[in-house]
């Protein structure tokens, strides 16, 4: 099994979620994050990207440096190992649009999974 976690931007969260719901993978964890990349945070690029990013620059930062944290959302999913090709081409189909910021996916090994409610594990906790 494994997890991949996949941070993306606020307002494509939508479109990753009807994806993977037609695609047969409802089941998802999404958490509102902060952080940069290499771009080092919102700068001039926020208006091509992001209309929503030019409300922190002006209204809540507006005192501060240049760059500041970007809001974004951290989806994570648990597969199997065989699913995790297509989980992947799902989430660059709903959020790759070629700029800057796109996001990243990470996919990590899961040593174990437990379902609290009936003890199962594995593969079986999972489904």
């Amino acid at each position: 099994m494994k997890e991949i976690m996949a941070f993306v931007r606020r307002h494509q969260v939508p479109a990753t979620k009807k994806i993977f719901e037609d695609a047969g993978f409802p089941a998802l964890t999404i958490q509102s994050v902060e952080g940069r990349g290499k771009q080092g945070g919102i700068g001039g690029w926020a208006a091509e990207v992001d209309p929503e990013l030019n409300f922190v620059i002006n209204q809540v930062h507006a005192d501060e440096p240049q760059f500041h944290w970007i809001p974004k959302r951290l989806l994570t999913i648990v597969v199997q190992d065989d699913q995790v090709k297509k989980v992947v081409d799902l989430i660059i189909k709903a959020n790759q649009t070629g700029h800057m910021g796109d996001g990243k996916i990470f996919v990590c090994p899961l040593k174990e999974v437990v379902r609290v409610r009936t003890g199962e594990t594995g593969g079986e906790a999972v489904v």
